[in-house]
């Protein structure tokens, strides 16, 4: 990789910098929009409407201050961390994300070799452009994300089809009955190339989602074909009740929500409002979490997507009493900066990062974080604000 300068990073406010070796998972997004044709950039980058969501996500996490322990007397400190009843070498998922021979020709193959290599799951979208059964063959530690299709039964055997291939859990989305209006890809008229397509879809739908107008995202009018709007709590109660998959919920910010999922069944619920990409508008995540962990029941664990892009939002989350996060656009600039070993770097370093604040907090752990004193985080009011702690 040469060395580009970078004049923003999303989210933050910088000066110029060289990037000769990237130091944060922010360098990367330069890197990335580099390599990357405008409207793929804007595909990945952009939210939905005037992106207020999107931002609001990144000014919530920036907001949120620690108090640390000292001295702490720590001779050792760990980022291990159960995920869903198996151990972790963080406590962080990547999550899941469409089409990603779009930014790499060997797509979501690299992030899962990554992920191997990283020790932390990977969430395979439905909208992936390679199979599950590619992607479990690499070793990955695999969960598989459901979008609830208007075919029932197509639902019901991808489900299937990812029990058998040796995935770890279910996350079905919730948060997204149609794509949100994101006006980047509306003004772009964004269709898919032909060389990408959506392995678990019919070839039908994947050739209208390559279909360009002026003024129209082909994606998103494939999506809306294919998405079932009514998607119910009935109908995740008869899917936890069908698959032996663990059942993880994301796309919920309501406090009541988090406590219906735990009650259905779900082992794990994801505080998420998409990465602003749905309603724009919708709450930070994170001003949601700590009312969403004490809604949760101990069998139910909690985690936190939208917006994380470092070792310090990581910390910040896991002391609001998230159990882990789930890490989204960063591994896509990553991917498409350089491939596996551009996704690795950003895992590495994020892990490094969340080392050193656990060190600086006091924390041997990152359950230890729980006891950390925040400051800055935004009060809930209202009939889903509920109290006490896990």
């Amino acid at each position: 990789m040469t060395a580009p300068t970078v004049t923003a990073q999303p989210g933050r406010a910088t000066e110029p910098v060289s990037v000769a070796e990237p130091v944060c998972t922010a360098d990367f997004a330069a890197l990335a929009q580099r390599e990357l044709p405008a409207e793929v950039w804007d595909f990945i980058a952009g939210g939905s409407g005037a992106e207020l969501t999107m931002a609001a996500n990144r000014a919530a996490l920036d907001r949120i201050a620690l108090v640390p322990r000292m001295p702490a007397g720590l001779a050792h400190c760990t980022t291990r961390a159960p995920l869903l009843g198996a151990p972790a070498a963080l406590p962080l998922a990547v999550a899941p994300m469409a089409y990603q021979q779009l930014l790499h020709p060997d797509g979501e193959s690299a992030t899962a070799r990554a992920t191997t290599a990283a020790g932390v799951p990977f969430t395979l979208s439905m909208l992936s452009t390679r199979p599950v059964e590619e992607i479990t063959a690499l070793g990955a530690r695999t969960w598989f994300q459901l979008y609830w299709l208007r075919d029932a039964g197509a639902t019901e055997e991808l489900a299937r089809r990812a029990e058998a291939a040796g995935c770890e859990a279910l996350v079905v989305t919730v948060d997204e009955p149609r794509i949100g209006r994101r006006l980047r890809d509306l003004r772009n008229g964004f269709a898919l190339p032909t060389s990408v397509a959506a392995a678990h879809l019919d070839t039908a739908g994947t050739r209208r989602s390559r279909q360009r107008q002026a003024g129209v995202s082909a994606v998103a009018e494939h999506t809306a074909e294919a998405f079932a709007p009514g998607l119910s709590w009935d109908d995740l109660a008869r899917l936890r009740e069908s698959s032996g998959l663990p059942l993880v919920v994301k796309g919920v910010l309501d406090p009541r929500d988090v406590a219906r999922a735990a009650e259905i069944g779900a082992q794990a619920v994801v505080v998420s409002n998409h990465g602003g990409r749905q309603l724009d508008g919708a709450a930070a995540s994170v001003d949601l979490l700590a009312a969403a962990s004490a809604a949760a029941p101990a069998h139910c664990q909690v985690l936190l997507d939208s917006g994380i892009r470092g070792g310090d939002d990581v910390l910040k989350a896991l002391a609001l009493g998230a159990d882990g996060v789930l890490l989204g656009r960063p591994v896509l600039w990553g991917l498409a900066a350089d491939g596996e070993r551009g996704v690795r770097r950003v895992l590495d370093l994020l892990a490094a990062e969340l080392r050193c604040a656990l060190e600086l907090a006091g924390c041997a752990d990152p359950a230890a974080a729980r006891a950390l004193t925040v400051l800055g985080a935004r009060p809930v009011d209202g009939p889903g604000t509920t109290g006490g702690a896990r």
